[in-house]
């Protein structure tokens, strides 16, 4: 389909539904440029129209979600942070700090898993990660400092760059769904890491939105 647009609209705005969900944000001008880039892409765009993805803003909640989801599925993962919502009241540094590991882990996680969420806790209530300085650092600053944090690698912190922080232009070599995506979209039966690093200059400074559609089209 094509998309319409009016002068105005903001797609997949943040905070525009009635349950107040908040969503990756990008405009009309974003994407129209994006489809200026590719045709095969511009088409894919038309075909799926708007693509609403959720995010967390709250980025030490993101990162314990993100602990949490690691090889379980999401049904797993929203009854286990719903269990741990339920013994701190609120996911913040200070409660995970405050609270005894083993109370981590009866919600439902691993020891590892449950450590891993205490250290992150403690790392960023006692200054030693500071995480409200993520907003003003490039992203390849933000990818390091949170991959030091003890279970987040390179591709949890893209996540995080993305659906935290709202970054424009992340496009993941680790996401599977993101290369299967790229190898449906140009037929290549296997994708090189040359022909990835060339797609994502392609779609530059807006791969987060193409990332969207790459999903999209790799889940069908």
């Amino acid at each position: 389909m094509n998309l319409r647009f009016t002068d105005e609209l903001r797609l997949a705005a943040r905070g525009s539904n009635c349950n107040n969900a908040r969503y990756f944000t990008y405009t009309k001008a974003e994407l129209e440029a994006l489809k200026k880039k590719d045709k095969r892409l511009s088409a894919l765009i038309d075909r799926y129209g708007i693509i609403e993805r959720e995010v967390n803003s709250d980025v030490f909640s993101a990162l314990v979600g993100s602990i949490i989801s690691q090889q379980i599925s999401r049904k797993a993962a929203v009854t286990v942070k719903d269990r741990l919502l339920e013994v701190c009241g609120e996911i913040t540094p200070t409660r995970i700090n405050e609270i005894d590991i083993a109370k981590i882990q009866k919600c439902g996680m691993s020891l590892r898993k449950a450590g891993y969420v205490k250290a992150i806790g403690e790392a960023v209530y006692s200054g030693e990660v500071d995480l409200s300085i993520l907003d003003v650092m490039p992203d390849a600053a933000v990818i390091a400092l949170l991959s030091t944090l003890p279970g987040i690698g390179v591709w949890t912190a893209e996540m995080l760059l993305i659906f935290s922080l709202g970054r424009m232009d992340v496009l993941s070599y680790g996401d599977l769904g993101i290369r299967r995506g790229l190898c449906k979209l140009y037929g290549h039966k296997t994708l090189t890491k040359e022909q990835f690093v060339r797609y994502k200059k392609r779609y530059s400074p807006y791969g987060s939105i193409a990332s969207l559609y790459l999903w999209q089209l790799s889940a069908e």
